[in-house]
C-alpha cells in the first residue's frame, strides 16, 4: 500500500504564494538552488530530511503550468513503471513519465480516473542515497 510522502502546490505568482503560506500558517518556504522549486517545509525534520511528527509530511511549490494546475498528492511506491502500467490498466493516464530527481529518487505524475492529478515518488536503491522528497 503506498503511503502519502508529499505534496505540491502550483502557484501563478511564487512569491506571493510564500508570503500566503508563511504568513497564514507558519510554513517555512526555502528556494531549491537552481530551480523553479521551493520546498515547504510544515514539520520538523530530522537530520535525513524526514519528519519528525508521525503522519505529517512536507511539500513543494513550483509554478503553475502544463498539466499541473492544482495540488497534488504524492505516493510513495516501490516501482514508479509497474505502478503507471497499473495506473493504465485501471483507466488512468500517464501524465509526465517517469524522472530522476538526483541523489534522491524519481517522479511521476498521472490522472486517475476522476481527472485528478496525483504524483508518485520511488527512492534510488538503498545505497544510492534514496530518500522521500523532504518529507
Amino acid at each position: 500500500m503506498g503511503g502519502v510522502v508529499h505534496f505540491e502546490i502550483p502557484a501563478d505568482d511564487q512569491e506571493r504564494a510564500r508570503k500566503f503560506y508563511r504568513d497564514a500558517l507558519g510554513w517555512r518556504i526555502e528556494p531549491v538552488p537552481g530551480m523553479d522549486y521551493n520546498m515547504v517545509i510544515t514539520t520538523d525534520m530530522d537530520d535525513a530530511g524526514q519528519s519528525t511528527t508521525p503522519g505529517a509530511i512536507n511539500g513543494g511549490m513550483m509554478a503553475r503550468e502544463g498539466q499541473i494546475t492544482s495540488p497534488v498528492i504524492t505516493i510513495d511506491v516501490p516501482d514508479i513503471d509497474s505502478t503507471l502500467k497499473s495506473v493504465e490498466e485501471s483507466g488512468g493516464s500517464v501524465l509526465i513519465p517517469k524522472n530522476e530527481v538526483p541523489g534522491m529518487g524519481y517522479t511521476a505524475y498521472f490522472k486517475d480516473s476522476e481527472g485528478n492529478v496525483m504524483g508518485l515518488w520511488e527512492n534510488l536503491p538503498a545505497g544510492e542515497g534514496g530518500q522521500a522528497p523532504v518529507s
